[in-house]
């Protein structure tokens, strides 16, 4: 009977987690100024980013790297760089992988390295939910994005503000016990809906 209790409360956890859905909407401008645009520069900003139930990312990274620390010398610190480096190596390039996928059925590019582009679209981070997987319990990650259009060589000339609420990060299987795994999926899945919403709306 235990077990069983705990199959449902687990079960419970990934429903309550799945209903709440994601929303994407312009929140500022429109986006008829990409009708055309062959190509996006895009870059990431953390700089005021909450993460769980802690305002202030900066106080996350300090517990987890103290509790780390204290099961075992430096695995705090190994774990604050891979917090960080995640974002470069596995984050962004989900993130444009998938918008990409769908972006090309408008003969457009969203890269890092298009800094020739007329726009730019800076995506920034201002939530992120690591969530948890210990096999009969776990919590999808999740992130909350506001991404923000401007002009290349005038970054002061906002053009569109969009929003991105609530996008999950799980694997399918079940399978993503890493949290950095969980995370990625979550930008993938950000990267999806974010090019597809830009063929639908932008360059239609």
């Amino acid at each position: 009977m235990k077990i069983l209790k705990t199959v449902l409360v687990a079960l419970i956890v990934v429903v309550a987690t799945n209903v709440q859905a994601q929303k994407i909407k312009v929140v500022r401008g429109d986006l008829d100024f990409l009708k055309g645009q062959t190509e996006l520069l895009v870059e990431y900003d953390y700089s005021n980013m909450a993460v769980g139930k802690f305002e202030r990312e900066e106080d996350y990274v300090a517990k987890k790297v103290a509790e780390y620390n204290e099961k075992e010398p430096g695995k705090g610190d190994e774990w604050a760089e891979s917090w960080v480096a995640d974002r470069e190596g596995r984050f962004h390039p989900k993130f444009e992988e998938l918008a990409n996928k769908y972006l090309a059925k408008a003969n457009c590019n969203i890269d890092q390295t298009n800094i020739n582009a007329k726009y730019v679209a800076v995506v920034k981070v201002t939530f992120t939910e690591p969530g948890f997987n210990v096999g009969v319990m776990r919590k999808d990650a999740m992130i909350d994005l506001e991404i923000v259009f401007a002009e290349t060589e005038n970054r002061d000339n906002v053009l569109a503000v969009m929003t991105m609420e609530k996008v999950p990060g799980r694997d399918a299987m079940g399978n993503d016990y890493d949290t950095g795994y969980r995370i990625s999926e979550a930008y993938a899945k950000g990267g999806k809906e974010f090019g597809a919403y830009l063929v639908k709306k932008a360059f239609k």
